[in-house]
């Protein structure tokens, strides 16, 4: 059962999705990934039907194909952000005759890929998906020792390819490229938040006086851990800690101060969960 919040989620960001393809992705032949790119290449070849239709044409045989391997309860969530992406763009498109907001290339490409980005990352958040080819990325997964991520960026990859002989233009490709790398960034934040923390692992041989240091000045807490180095003889002291990325340069102040010599490795914190000890 689809909740009331996860459906809002789901209609928003299939709005945001649309209204990307109508106001900057199309009109200045810019593609983005997966089923809407492809109903893209099928619209410029053949537009005897609407882009909102090539939409659903595309994605239909894809969720039919979720639904001998995924199940039902998949299915509906999915039919749902098709049926409204499809819809809402032929609304924007056809019947309101929303007109392009640029013509700039780049602007369209970074601002479009922004917009695909917020309506995938919400249609997410709405326990959702898009359908398309993740539907086909996860189905050859299972049959393949391939993850979904390389197999939708192989898939992203030959759409961006064959834009290039679609529109004959290679450097709409190549702005193509740009908004897709936008539209993951995106949904990246909108899933497991703004990377504000630095995990930050330390190889020292002065424990104490870090350890002292770095919670007097920083207030922050972290983990001391033993190991061995792997010729496994000589042991190893590791600091980790996690820092807000705005004190991150006052931590490497104190390490400099104290223990020149230390080996430092920050590292993305984008997903904190449970409590810190």
């Amino acid at each position: 059962m689809i909740s009331i919040k996860n459906i809002f989620f789901v209609a928003v960001g299939s709005f945001f999705v649309s209204l990307a393809a109508v106001v900057f992705l199309n009109p200045n032949s810019i593609i983005t990934g997966g089923g809407v790119g492809i109903a893209q290449l099928f619209y410029a070849l053949f537009p005897y039907f609407t882009l909102g239709t090539w939409i659903a044409i595309v994605s239909i045989p894809l969720v039919i194909l979720g639904m001998v391997y995924f199940g039902k309860n998949f299915v509906v969530k999915t039919l749902l952000s098709i049926v409204l992406i499809s819809a809402f763009t032929d609304l924007l498109k056809e019947v309101l005759n929303v007109s392009a907001a640029t013509h700039d290339t780049i602007l369209a490409s970074i601002f479009g890929g922004l917009l695909v980005g917020l309506g995938v990352g919400l249609v997410m958040l709405g326990k959702s998906s898009t359908g398309g080819t993740t539907i086909l990325a996860e189905v050859i997964e299972r049959k393949t020792h391939y993850k979904t991520s390389q197999i939708i960026l192989v898939i992203d990859g030959l759409i961006m390819c064959a834009s290039v002989f679609v529109y004959g233009d290679i450097e709409k490709a190549l702005f193509s490229i740009v908004g897709v790398y936008v539209t993951s960034r995106v949904v990246d934040i909108l899933l497991s938040g703004k990377p504000a923390q630095k995990a930050v692992t330390i190889v020292t041989n002065k424990v104490s006086k870090l350890s002292e240091h770095i919670l007097d000045e920083l207030g922050e807490h972290g983990t001391i851990l033993d190991g061995l180095n792997l010729n496994q003889k000589d042991p190893k002291t590791l600091i980790l800690v996690i820092v807000d990325i705005t004190k991150l340069q006052h931590l490497r102040k104190i390490i400099k101060r104290y223990d020149p010599n230390a080996f430092l490795v920050v590292q993305e914190a984008s997903e904190l969960y449970g409590r810190e000890y």
